[in-house]
């Protein structure tokens, strides 16, 4: 083998070794990304750049209430009347193995997130009524709400959701900031601590916005 041919080879490891290095941290320790909807206003704004922290996710931690999360796409968003199960309020995803798993989770590919608020923790009693969220029979102070908004029983096209229920273990109850604007717990359940990607760490674009997001 020549010289050359080594060097040649010697880069494309440095390579290959940098891509894995950056995928690894990508995935275990935090990314950046962009807000592409509306559903966190104003907390979040569409085009703002955030700083993803995912070593929850690594050491399997639930996030704490108040913390803004990301997590993947349920399966399955909305239910039927006959379909809603407030007894088990668990939000239904597809069993992904092998390398479809690594091509949807690791890699990200065809993969959907959603970002929200957490709202209640496992074990916590959740009412939705009179505009307002009640754990555990207490109204809950929301002071990261605009002025206004209220909190309604999500309506979708059929109408129902879920707005009376107890949180499941190893579960959180998340909805976005934008109420009226937001496809959340409400409408598919509770999200399993194995499908929460990651919290917001800091808010790191535009400039003049710099910093932690409350």
């Amino acid at each position: 083998m020549s010289e050359k041919t080594k060097e040649i080879l010697e880069w494309v490891y440095c390579i290959i070794i940098a891509l894995v290095l950056a995928m690894l941290f990508r995935y275990f320790i935090g990314t950046p990304t962009i807000v592409k909807q509306k559903s966190m206003y104003p907390t979040l704004i569409q085009d703002e750049r955030l700083w993803l922290n995912r070593w929850g996710r690594t050491t399997k931690t639930l996030p704490e209430r108040g913390d803004i999360i990301t997590f993947e796409e349920p399966a399955k968003i909305e239910y039927t009347e006959s379909e809603i199960d407030e007894s088990n309020p668990v939000a239904q995803y597809n069993n992904r193995t092998g390398f479809d798993w690594f091509i949807h989770n690791f890699l990200e590919i065809g993969k959907r997130s959603y970002i929200k608020r957490v709202i209640a923790l496992p074990g916590e009693h959740v009412e939705i009524k009179d505009g307002n969220v009640y754990i555990d029979g207490e109204e809950l102070d929301e002071p990261y709400l605009q002025d206004g908004i209220v909190t309604d029983l999500y309506v979708n096209t059929n109408g129902v959701g879920f707005d009376d229920f107890v949180v499941p273990e190893n579960c959180v109850f998340a909805m976005g900031d934008n109420r009226n604007h937001s496809t959340d717990c409400r409408a598919f359940g509770c999200i399993p601590l194995e499908k929460i990607e990651s919290t917001v760490a800091i808010r790191i674009w535009p400039l003049n916005k710099w910093g932690h997001v409350d």
